[in-house]
């Protein structure tokens, strides 16, 4: 049984559970269906005007002072793989349709190097100011952690902030608390207009 958190929440995460060093995070959020002429046609395929609201996932591995000390410590869609080997992202998303997890992100949480205190997992907009999209396009926003030995979900957030004019998201940190490691629901919207910025912020 998952546990469901709210904004604010900490809880353990590995205490809990002993033995867990796999995880994977699942974030995923549905588009807005579009109001308007086209009726269930256009709700379906996106109608013929906006393009789709591409949301990105990606997580930040930062060291001591929550800074990120080298930019390949940002795993992302274009770049899919820790140098470790400890984050793997599973590939962009272009459109959030459908159900379950847009994006996922495997964690070996026994592979992440000492000096990496926190794991930031972020959601932006791709390609926002062109194309004049925010987060209140958005809906059904979430983050979930599960054990994919046994299929369970340990942890599940829902986004219910009214993130209307956001541009980025922060939705969740996994980070050492002693020898153990544990989950923050986090769900700040930020005005960031892209990953660059993003990563600026926590150098």
């Amino acid at each position: 049984m998952a546990i469901n958190l709210q904004k604010g929440q900490r809880v353990d995460l590995t205490k809990g559970n002993p033995g867990l060093t796999k995880i994977m995070v699942g974030l995923g959020w549905d588009p807005v269906q579009k109001s308007g002429g086209g009726g269930f046609f256009s709700a379906l395929f996106g109608g013929a005007s906006a393009p789709n609201v591409d949301c990105d996932a990606s997580v930040l591995m930062l060291g001591d002072n929550d800074k990120l000390q080298n930019n390949k410590d940002v795993i992302y869609f274009g770049n899919l793989r820790s140098v470790d080997g400890s984050v793997q992202h599973s590939g962009d998303n272009l459109t959030g349709d459908g159900d379950g997890d847009d994006e996922q992100i495997m964690i070996d949480l026994s592979r992440v190097p000492a000096h990496i205190k926190k794991l930031v997992f972020v959601v932006n907009i791709y390609d926002c100011v062109k194309r004049k999209q925010h987060f209140g396009m958005i809906r059904n926003a979430f983050i979930r952690v599960v054990n994919p030995n046994t299929h369970q979900e340990l942890i599940h957030y829902n986004l219910t902030d009214d993130y209307n004019g956001k541009t980025c998201l922060v939705v969740g940190e996994i980070y050492r608390y002693g020898n153990e490691w544990k989950f923050a629901a986090v769900g700040n919207g930020t005005n960031a207009t892209g990953l660059a910025e993003i990563v600026r912020s926590y150098s």
